[in-house]
């Protein structure tokens, strides 16, 4: 098995597993491999350390807490960089998580039933859909609150 590190054109990174580099090739290549957040199939590899197990005779000793050296060594910054970016893509998708569980689903009658909410025709909730910019502008220019919120491919689905 092998493990990928692999990031969209957009900067999601993520993991993808795969029988051995030919598999991953022929199912980048067949358009088959996708970013789980937004969807893209322009996709790129990562570049990772091996992982080589080696036993615990060969390994040489970890340096004391004492150790100044090991007290100064920051880490590198592109692993920061992939960390960060990782910790936000999760906090994102917690964000769309629970956008999905606590709103109605309203489809392309977002505008409408957005303004029958606002205009007091129907009760106050929490609903969810899509407008066109034309749509959302048009909401916006009439005093209703609007946010546009990307749902990643994977979820536009039925929420079980």
């Amino acid at each position: 098995m092998k493990v990928l590190d692999l990031q969209c054109q957009h900067g999601h990174a993520f993991e993808g597993w795969f029988g051995s580099e030919g598999d991953f090739q022929a199912q980048l290549a067949r358009g088959l491999v996708q970013c789980p957040l937004c969807g893209d199939r322009e996709v790129t590899k990562l570049l990772s350390a091996p992982r080589l197990n080696l036993s615990t005779s060969m390994r040489e000793p970890l340096p004391t807490v004492s150790d100044s050296a090991s007290a100064e060594t920051p880490p590198p910054p592109q692993d920061a960089g992939v960390a960060t970016m990782a910790q936000l893509n999760q906090a994102w998708m917690k964000v769309v998580q629970h956008v999905l569980q606590n709103t109605e689903d309203v489809g392309a009658g977002f505008a409408e039933e957005a303004r029958k909410i606002h205009y007091g025709e129907k009760p106050e909730r929490n609903i969810r859909g899509q407008v066109t910019p034309a749509e959302s502008e048009s909401l916006i220019d009439e005093g209703i609150a609007v946010v546009s919120l990307p749902m990643p491919a994977a979820l536009k689905g039925p929420v079980h």
